[in-house]
């Protein structure tokens, strides 16, 4: 079944004729995705590829077309903008790819996103996708494969390794989806495990946490306490310094408190099954699930 989208959600992508936004426009149509429209300032009345109309603001788009979510590919210093113009539009989830958004932005963007009840993933998100169905974002499609088994990640590339592990021993997934790596993001782990457990299509749970924060220890309580369906976890950074980023900006170790040992202590107490290194998932899977292919894709 999938969650937060399904195969006949329709697209809006704002910074479409940018070259991030084209180029990934072009490879969510070839995954099947239903783009309807796009919107870029100054470019109204163009088309991309000769068939998807351009607007000049996301309110002559969706005055025409029924959208029912839009990607960011709008640079930085614009994205607030952008963001805010989509809630104003009306649409309910909003999948930002941008990274390196201002704080003080985002902390105007999600408190008006709360204000008027809308769905942010990102930002600094991969996307999210249903394996066969639909692709909103910028993940390699032809590594997925449709199947029972829900990811969920704050980092882009350990999804795509956690992915393409599980479709080589045989898991195909219901739903993959990146929350951001950024400091402070919209949806996070304890949202995507709420509709994973409400999910009849997901059987059980990929978790990928990384230092930094707290949004892991968040979602550990939700496992301990809701969570029925299994999870299978993994926090990278075991080797990280204390106080130094790595990577993501959300990833800095402010104390022993939110370092990778830590995280994964408190994720195995609450009953994840823990990998050690980023090549056990496939194996780890098998072993959840006792018997060799026993989640395999319908």
């Amino acid at each position: 079944m999938g969650i937060l989208i399904n195969k006949s959600s329709c697209i809006l992508v704002q910074g479409i004729t940018g070259r991030e936004g084209l180029f990934h426009t072009r490879h969510m149509l070839e995954y099947g995705t239903r783009i309807v429209a796009g919107v870029t300032p100054g470019k109204g009345g163009t088309f991309v590829d000769n068939n998807i109309p351009v607007y000049n603001s996301v309110a002559e788009a969706v005055e025409k077309h029924r959208v029912d979510v839009s990607i960011v590919f709008v640079p930085a210093p614009f994205a607030k903008d952008a963001l805010l113009e989509a809630m104003d539009g009306g649409i309910q989830f909003i999948v930002c790819i941008t990274e390196g958004i201002p704080q003080l932005d985002m902390l105007q963007v999600l408190h008006y996103a709360g204000c008027r009840n809308t769905q942010i993933l990102g930002p600094n998100t991969p996307g999210i996708i249903i394996p066969g169905q639909n692709k909103i974002g910028i993940m390699p499609g032809d590594i997925h494969k449709p199947g029972r088994i829900g990811v969920v990640s704050r980092s882009g590339t350990l999804t795509y390794e956690a992915v393409a592990q599980l479709t080589h021993a045989g898991f195909g997934q219901s739903t993959v989806i990146g929350i951001g790596g950024d400091s402070l993001i919209g949806i996070d782990f304890v949202r995507i495990l709420e509709l994973f457990q409400a999910d009849p299509g997901t059987d059980a749970v990929v978790l990928i946490g990384e230092i930094g924060g707290f949004l892991e220890e968040k979602a550990a309580n939700y496992i301990k306490t809701k969570m029925t369906k299994p999870v299978l976890g993994y926090i990278a950074g075991h080797t990280a310094p204390q106080g130094r980023r790595m990577g993501h900006a959300g990833a800095i170790i402010a104390s022993g408190e939110n370092s990778a040992l830590q995280k994964s202590r408190i994720l195995q107490d609450a009953g994840a099954v823990i990998c050690q290194n980023i090549s056990e998932f496939g194996e780890k899977m098998k072993e959840v699930f006792k018997t060799e292919g026993a989640n395999d894709s319908d």
